[in-house]
């Protein structure tokens, strides 16, 4: 079993930055690695992506705020986070796409971030 390990979450004003990182408890192949989060009483979104190749995606609402990367020979992931926002508060997922036998989606435990105005 893969587990994902995250780590940077806290309290922050808002105009400030944090930094999310995300790793697996082993080494195993990851194609897509990606960010989500959930606010209260919201549904878990989407927040950037990034393929094996390098590619990434963000959600609208982050563009031009938020930085995600990935080390393939470590295999972890970060998100950068700046000019953060009150409504970017929310607890962030981790998800990666591991071969496990089979392409399977793990997530991590969640770290929350909070953004205070």
């Amino acid at each position: 079993q893969v587990q994902l390990v995250e780590s940077g979450g806290g309290l922050v004003q808002a105009g400030g930055s944090l930094r999310l990182s995300c790793a697996p408890s082993k080494k195993i192949s990851i194609n897509t690695m990606a960010w989500y989060r959930q606010a209260p009483g919201k549904q878990r979104e989407l927040v950037a992506s990034t393929a094996s190749g390098g590619a990434t995606n963000y959600t609208e609402s982050v563009k031009g705020r938020f930085t995600i990367s990935r080390d393939n020979a470590k295999n972890t992931m970060s998100l950068q986070m700046d000019a953060l926002k009150p409504e970017d508060t929310a607890v962030y997922y981790c998800m990666a796409r591991c071969w496990y036998g089979t392409w399977e989606d793990y997530w991590g435990q969640g770290t929350q971030v909070t953004v205070s105005s």
